[in-house]
Formats: structure tokens, C-alpha cells, sequence
């Protein structure tokens, strides 16, 4: 894990402040956790990561981070029915890259193929974790599948203590049972099976002699609390499936209310934090850590609010709709609101931060607008992204009075919001491109930029007049033919004398040619999900192919590298599909907002 290696360095600012670090800070203040302070981003492997869950591992992170403890990144993989190695590999990635050079310090990993004690009294937390070596080598992520037999030594002591027992309702049947948020559910009617008994059939499903679904084990609780979660919920299914990091050895999983709260005690996390659709979760978490009478500190859960941003979609069931429908290339599309299409858009990891630090910490949900998520990202390119010259729709422009063979350097400067900012030479030729908006043969009212007999500046370089129009027989644009006045160059005499108009340019001899990827955003409500068809509402121009001439500098780029084409928008190489000899750009943000009102 190393930072980006552009970023500039973020400036130190205060520790955010929010209820949950209020509730931490007082924890801190009375020694309640006097092994530290310790958080988890525990996602599940169904899917890739996207910008909501930016700010779950911010604010996990940012706590870990501001008092000196640490982060556990686990993957709650107790559904192999829905999970894949390939977002096990994409998730590990994506918190990588956004918590790199900021907070992986804070990292908490296992000992590279360590599993923890069988015996759950056994696994000592405290020492089950590992700081990241340099590059991450020689430490994993935590799995809840490690912890699968101290999660079912777990339930047999809840057997044992009349606290859970072996239910032989199908699905359908427990949900009939259940009862409704007016009328409490009914018991099973084997809900009062011996615990021997129970005992015994839980051996069995574990050993495979049942198929999928022909029995459970239930908590024993009350089918007659409010709170439904607390009717006699399922902690153990069958499923005879192979798991991605424990193969055939189990046929029987954990569900993850039982799992979860389970796998934050064996690791010895402090506080829970997790958005607010678990908060009517939160007394079956107790209630499963306080059934078992553990001996260490128990960790406790705390829920805030969601990010909801607006003109995207989060739903993991609606992006998997649109990579399986075609609609987008796949999970890391630059246009999709994944941590991997946002990364490959060229989005820098501290901007993502800053916008969703920014957002603060709440119990109330809201609807974010997407403004502001793009002038975090303008705001974060602006200062590190280097300037560079681009046509992204070529008209050519021949200079008639410079010779064939003819080059003027010119200085061009890499980044105005430097302190001392550098320059590059940039080469102008007879034939230089310009963009075709830059010219109007009959140009509107307050037109400044190229016209019939009119002058425009070429930044860096000087002053144009056009002087002829050429076109084939078809009428179509060939050539303007425009002269330059040498006086206006940089160091002569005139070079201050002032037209309207300043517009960008390309030598035709000397550039590059490259596929840009112009995106924009995917929708065109700020509520997709609201609509009765989700589809039906994608931008139909949230991407346009087009082939540009670059400054022959951007021959050199790389992934790493940011660069801001002047008047243009912010770009990024695609280092997904770019390849030697030839060069992929994504647009990462425009420099205006082209949607607001």
C-alpha cells in the first residue's frame, strides 16, 4: 500500500466531530477500553464496494485513526449462495487505495494465514492481528469464516442453555409464524424440543445428513416482542454449497446477526458502527453477546445515517441489473458509483475523503446533492492535476506566413496554483489543431473566439487573424488559413496586446493521437431509485467515444498521473484498457458544472 503518487499532501485539519466521536471521546476519557480503541469495516463479498460505503470506512478508519487504535477490514462471508472471490479481491483493493497514505497505519490485519483458536474462550483478540508490512505482504484481511468454529461452539452452548434449539418449520412456515408489526408470531412447535435433542440434530445438519432447508437453529427469545427480529430468529441454515476460503468443510452457516456481533467480540472491537437499517438490529446483537456470558468486554453498536447522493444508484441488486444488462461495461465502469470505477475514473482517494468527512455524521437521512461531490473532486484535481494542451475535436489551422519546416518553442505552464510554478516547452508549427467550437463562420451575438477577419490569442503562443476559409466541393471544412503575428509571442513587444478571445491549440505535426472517453453522469433524475423503472432513466450521453490530438508530452502518462486539459475538464489515463502505442483518457469531471440550472 503506498499513497497516490501524485497527491499533493493533505494539509492537517481538525478531527471531525459527530455523536459517535463524542461517544468514543467519553470512552477514551474513562478508560472504558483499556486495550485501545478498535472499529471494523466488515463487508459482505457480494458485490464491489461503492461511494456509500466510503463513508463507513471513513468514519471507521478516521476513529481508529484519531485515537491511536485500529481498523479491522473483515469480510462477513457466511452466504457462499451470493459471495465470490472476485469481491473479496475488489473490496480488499478498493479500502487499500482509499484509506493508502492516510490511515492504513491503522489497519488490522491477521498473520498471513493465521486462523484463529477453535475453541472460542481461546482466541485471544489481542494478539490475533497484525500491523500491514510495507506493501501488505505479510498480513490478510479478517474472514467471519475464520471464526466458524468458534461461531458454532457458540451455538452449542445456547443449545446447551435452553437458549436456542433445532426448528424443523420451512421457510415459508416461519415466516407464517412470525406474525406481523400488529400481531405477535407463534411459537414453533419445536420450540420447546429437549436440548439433547437439539443438540444432537445440530450435530447432524452439521455432519450433512439433511438437505437445504429441512431444518434451523433458532434462538429462543420471545414471539412476542415488538421488535420481529427478536421473534426466535434463525441462527444456523444448511446450505449444501463450497465457501471460498473454507471449501467443503462446512454445510451449515451462520446468518449474519448471529455471525457478526460474534466475529467484533473474537476480535476485540470496541464500537460497532454501522448505518442506521441495523439499528432495529441492535437488541438481537445484544442479546446474542449477553446469552453467552462471555468474559472480555463486550462490544456495543452504534448507527448513523447512510450516504444517499443524488443522480446515483447504490442498490447492489440494481448495479449487478445494469453490469448483467449490458448497461455499463462492467463493476468498475468509470461512470458507476463503485470505489473501482470511481478510482478508474481518476478520482483521487483524498478527494473521495474530503467528501464524505465533509458530509458529517448524523441520525437523520437525507438526500445528498452530487454538486457537492463534484466540487470535492474539482477542488482535490485543481491543485494537484498539471496542465496540458488537448483538442478533443480537431479543426486544422495553417499558419501561412511560418515555413513548412518551422518551430517556435513556446513556454506553457504546468499548474498556475503551484507557489512557483514550472513550464514545459510546447511546439508551434505551420499546422496546429484547434476545437471545432472554436470557430463560427457565422459566429452569434458576442462571439470572441475565431471568425471570419476576426483575431484570437493561442495560449502561450500569440496572436491569429483568420484570413480564408478553405472547403472541399462538398462544402465541407478543409483548413483555415490564418496569419500569426510574431510580435505577440512571449518576450516581444506586443505579447501584452489584447483580443477577446484565448482559446487552446495542438501542433498537428507534433501531438499524439489518443481515445478519449468523455463521462458524464448516468442518470437523468436526482432520484433513479424512486422510479418505477430505474432503466428507463440512464443518460443516454453519460458516454462519448471521440478521438483527440493531445500535446506530445501526454505520450509519457501514466495511471498515476492527473492532468487538468486546459479548458477542457480533468483527465486521467484508463490503465485498464490504455496499452503501448495506444493512449485511453477518461474525463474525469468537467471543469464546470454542465448540469446545474
Amino acid at each position: 500500500m503506498t499513497a497516490e503518487p501524485n497527491a499533493a499532501a493533505e494539509a492537517p485539519v481538525p478531527a471531525p466531530a459527530d455523536f459517535i466521536r463524542d461517544i468514543v471521546a467519553s470512552h477514551v476519557a474513562e478508560q472504558r477500553y483499556p486495550g485501545g480503541i478498535v472499529t471494523r469495516f466488515p463487508p459482505e463479498p457480494n458485490g464491489y464496494l461503492h461511494i456509500g460505503h466510503a463513508k463507513s470506512i471513513c468514519l471507521n478508519f478516521g476513529i481508529a485513526r484519531e485515537n491511536q487504535g485500529r481498523c479491522n477490514l473483515r469480510f462477513d462471508d457466511t452466504n457462499p449462495a451470493k459471495e465470490d472471490l472476485e469481491y473479496v479481491h475488489s473490496i480488499a483493493a478498493d479500502v487499500r487505495w482509499l484509506v493508502a497514505g492516510w490511515a492504513e497505519q491503522n489497519l488490522g490485519l491477521k498473520p498471513s494465514g493465521a486462523r484463529p483458536a477453535a475453541t472460542p474462550d481461546a482466541a485471544d483478540a489481542a494478539d490475533f492481528y497484525a500491523r500491514p508490512a510495507p506493501g501488505g505482504a505479510a498480513a490478510e484481511p479478517f474472514f467471519a469464516s475464520d471464526y466458524f468454529e468458534a461461531l458454532y461452539a457458540f451455538a452449542e452452548r445456547l443449545i446447551l442453555a435452553g437458549k436456542a434449539y433445532v426448528c424443523d418449520l420451512s421457510a415459508a412456515e416461519i415466516e407464517a409464524h412470525r406474525g406481523t408489526l400488529d400481531q405477535p408470531g407463534r411459537e414453533s412447535p419445536f420450540r420447546n424440543r429437549p436440548a439433547a435433542e437439539s443438540l444432537d440434530l445440530f450435530h447432524r445438519m452439521r455432519a450433512g445428513e439433511f438437505p437445504d432447508g429441512a431444518r434451523t437453529l433458532r434462538a429462543k427469545i420471545d414471539m412476542a416482542a415488538p421488535n420481529i427480529w427478536l421473534r426466535d430468529p434463525l441462527l444456523y441454515r444448511i446450505r449444501h454449497l463450497a465457501h471460498h476460503q473454507s471449501g467443503d468443510a462446512w454445510c451449515v452457516y451462520p446468518l449474519y446477526d448471529y455471525a457478526h456481533c460474534l466475529s467484533d467480540y473474537l476480535e476485540g472491537v470496541t464500537h460497532s458502527i454501522c448505518t442506521l437499517e441495523f439499528e432495529v438490529h441492535r437488541p438481537l446483537y445484544e442479546w446474542i453477546l449477553e446469552a453467552l456470558a462471555l468474559p472480555r468486554a463486550l462490544p456495543r453498536q452504534y448507527e448513523f445515517a447512510k450516504l444517499n447522493l443524488a443522480y446515483t444508484i447504490v442498490s447492489k441488486r440494481r448495479l449487478l441489473q445494469l453490469v448483467q444488462e449490458n448497461v455499463v461495461t462492467g463493476w468498475d465502469d468509470p461512470r458507476m458509483p463503485t470505489l473501482a470505477g470511481i478510482r478508474r475514473r481518476g478520482v483521487p482517494a483524498a478527494a473521495l475523503r474530503t467528501f464524505v468527512t465533509g458530509l458529517g455524521v448524523t441520525k437523520f437521512d437525507s438526500l445528498t446533492e452530487i454538486a457537492v461531490y463534484e466540487n470535492a473532486v474539482r477542488d482535490a484535481l485543481n491543485g494537484l492535476a498539471a496542465r496540458r494542451l488537448a483538442v478533443l475535436r480537431p479543426v486544422k489551422v495553417v499558419l501561412t506566413n511560418l515555413a513548412e519546416d518551422e518551430v517556435l518553442e513556446c513556454r506553457a505552464t504546468n499548474n498556475p496554483q503551484d507557489e512557483n510554478p514550472a513550464t514545459r516547452p510546447v511546439a508551434l508549427t505551420r499546422e496546429v489543431f484547434i476545437e471545432s467550437d472554436d470557430f463560427a463562420e457565422v459566429p452569434p451575438p458576442k462571439y470572441f473566439r475565431l471568425k471570419p477577419g476576426g483575431e484570437v490569442r493561442l495560449k502561450y503562443a500569440g496572436i491569429i487573424k483568420l484570413d480564408e476559409i478553405v472547403k472541399d466541393a462538398a462544402g465541407a471544412l478543409v483548413e483555415l488559413r490564418c496569419t500569426f503575428d510574431r510580435t505577440t509571442r512571449q518576450g516581444e513587444p506586443n505579447s501584452d496586446r489584447k483580443v477577446k478571445g484565448t482559446i487552446h491549440w495542438v501542433s498537428a505535426s507534433r501531438c499524439v493521437e489518443a481515445e478519449v472517453r468523455l463521462y458524464d453522469r448516468l442518470f437523468t433524475v436526482a432520484e433513479p431509485a424512486a422510479e418505477p423503472d430505474f432503466l428507463k432513466v440512464v443518460n443516454p450521453r453519460s458516454l462519448e467515444t471521440i478521438t483527440a490530438r493531445l500535446e506530445a508530452s501526454l505520450a509519457d502518462a501514466t495511471a498515476d498521473d492527473r492532468y487538468q486539459f486546459e479548458r477542457l475538464g480533468y483527465f486521467a489515463i484508463d490503465a485498464k484498457d490504455s496499452a503501448p502505442g495506444r493512449l485511453v483518457f477518461n474525463r474525469t469531471i468537467s471543469l464546470k458544472d454542465t448540469w446545474a440550472k
